[in-house]
């Protein structure tokens, strides 16, 4: 079945001298993975539309058992990111949370919202439009939403109060406490900004996600708490994520 689609590569894999087989998330169908013959050679068209971080139009066909990409055109390369080991490391982040947490290869699937969330973090990463650790906190929360791990932040779980000066996260459940109702246990902290960060990131609509502001200090926060619930909740453990705490 032949298929026209845009998506971003999120990961590569040489296969033998020349061919690529790639990792693509696309608004359509989620993730593919797909074979690029000849992708290396130097003077084919699909060098650089099937590298990583790419965002292309696909000519996309899609078999019983593998699928393969005949054309593709660049819509957005991000050069940017490439010059910069801590950008870089970043962006591969995003792109193996995108792989995990993203729909696999269905067709028909509802998968527009997480493209655009990552297109939008690498473009304002690209750019330094954002801070790095902003940019990690809210694409960490924001794909966890989508994929079934939202918290519930509306308020207080136990007695509904919206907001506290300091309230407790629990990270396994994902339910929030204000000070008087926190139960036993081990709770994060968090202050009442982080809150309402939270809130915005799991929450806003698209058109909003991005406009989060927050101090040094907030942000800090902010990611150390986001990054605790993705590996706490997905019990996965992140190679880019590790590199990238070890370059920046």
């Amino acid at each position: 079945m032949k298929l026209k689609t845009d998506g971003l590569i999120l990961r590569e894999q040489n296969i033998g001298e020349s061919d690529r087989l790639v990792s693509v998330l696309t608004g359509d169908y989620g993730v593919v993975r797909a074979f690029v013959r000849s992708a290396r050679k130097v003077k084919s068209n699909m060098l650089s539309s099937t590298a990583l971080l790419t965002y292309s139009s696909f000519t996309l066909y899609k078999g019983k058992e593998t699928n393969s990409i005949s054309e593709a055109e660049p819509i957005e390369v991000f050069f940017e990111l490439r010059s910069d080991i801590t950008k870089l490391a970043l962006a591969q982040y995003f792109c193996e949370l995108a792989g995990e947490l993203s729909p696999q290869d269905i067709e028909g699937t509802e998968s527009r919202e997480y493209l655009r969330v990552v297109l939008n973090a690498l473009h304002f990463l690209a750019k330094e439009k954002k801070s790095p650790e902003l940019l990690k906190a809210i694409v960490e929360l924001r794909l966890m939403s989508l994929s079934g791990y939202m918290p519930n932040l509306v308020a207080c779980s136990e007695c509904g109060k919206y907001l506290t000066d300091i309230m407790f996260f629990d990270l396994v459940t994902g339910l929030l406490y204000c000070k008087s109702c926190r139960p036993a246990g081990d709770f994060r902290q968090v202050s009442a900004r982080v809150v309402e960060a939270m809130r915005h990131i799991a929450l806003s609509d698209m058109e909003r996600l991005f406009s989060l502001s927050l101090s040094p200090a907030e942000t800090a926060e902010l990611s150390a708490v986001t990054q605790e619930y993705l590996l706490i909740r997905t019990q996965h453990a992140y190679k880019t994520l590790d590199f990238y705490k070890t370059v920046r």
